[in-house]
């Protein structure tokens, strides 16, 4: 009598936050494309707390299938949290990431997972085409453009959450215990091979990004403050090349006086050059409170979500 070999088991992770009116077809179109891969998985909605009906929505469909799991956090944690929480309650061999509103293929996960089994841990979705407005386009390029620039790294504007990942890349991200927790960012960081294939993004099918530009910089400077301490370096070589051209200047003012017997006038010039000095160091200061901050965050300890309600999950 032969073995029956085991399946593999895959997760998807599902961060929901105002998509009520696609969860459904989510839902169905999720559960077709992992036939086609394996019968042995399950889909985790993680709600964030969605001002609509969204929890009851979810709790429907995996009250009709056991296959669905879902989560709902006590309050609006955000998009990475909801990431986090699901990935905390994962035991699979592989585990997808996909974004509730649709603007991503379902299907594509059977190419993910095609491309993974041939020798990588990881497998991201390129976005070659995008159907967002511009304002989204330009606003994710400035996110990038300014993380990249301070953390030495290269994230792609182009490449976001949606992915296979396999058990070990998960249990790594696991493992992770700052306050700040970029999904994507992780990933990128733990440095398994990985491998990019390409794909369509699509405009949503309910709701609207609650990613603006204020909430995109604001997200690029607690993730640079994470990830690196470049702008505290910043700061110490734009004061050396302050001190600097001040000491050339005042060589200059003294050659200006003692050989030309030319007078230094220019109180103007004093009260800006004040202003602007002290502008940098308030500045130099307010960097130093952001980590200092961020230090504080950490040690306090707080847990990163906090569970509600569960079902199908014990």
């Amino acid at each position: 009598m032969e073995k029956k070999i085991k399946e593999k088991k895959i997760s998807v992770i599902v961060p929901v936050y105002k998509c009520i009116e696609c969860l459904n077809d989510l839902y169905i179109q999720l559960k077709n494309v992992l036939l086609l891969i394996s019968n042995n998985f399950e889909i985790i909605f993680i709600n964030d707390a969605s001002p609509d009906n969204t929890w009851h929505i979810i709790k429907n469909i995996a009250k009709k299938d056991k296959k669905v799991k879902g989560l709902n956090l006590s309050r609006n944690f955000g998009q990475h949290h909801a990431i986090i929480a699901g990935i905390d309650h994962v035991n699979s061999d592989w585990v997808v990431v996909i974004d509730c509103d649709l603007q991503e293929n379902p299907a594509d996960i059977k190419r993910l997972y095609d491309k993974a089994i041939e020798g990588f841990d990881m497998v991201l979705a390129k976005r070659i085409t995008r159907e967002d407005t511009f304002l989204k386009i330009f606003t994710s390029k400035i996110y990038f453009y300014i993380f990249n620039y301070f953390t030495d790294t290269k994230a792609n504007n182009d490449i976001g959450n949606f992915g296979i990942y396999s058990k070990k890349v998960i249990e790594s991200i696991k493992e992770f215990k700052e306050q700040n927790r970029v999904f994507s960012l992780l990933t990128n960081w733990t440095g398994f091979n990985r491998a990019v294939i390409n794909i369509t993004r699509y405009k949503r099918k309910s709701g609207k990004s609650s990613y603006n530009i204020r909430k995109l910089l604001k997200l690029a400077v607690e993730s640079i403050i994470s990830h690196s301490n470049k702008p505290l370096k910043f700061t110490v070589f734009l004061g050396l090349i302050l001190s600097f051209s001040s000491f050339l200047i005042g060589l200059w003012l003294i050659t200006q006086y003692y050989i030309y017997s030319i007078s230094v006038k220019g109180w103007t010039s004093l009260i800006v050059s004040i202003y602007f000095l002290s502008g940098l160091i308030l500045g130099a200061i307010g960097m130093l409170g952001l980590y200092i901050g961020k230090i504080f965050d950490q040690v306090k300890n707080r847990p990163f979500y906090i569970i509600s309600d569960k079902i199908n999950i014990k």
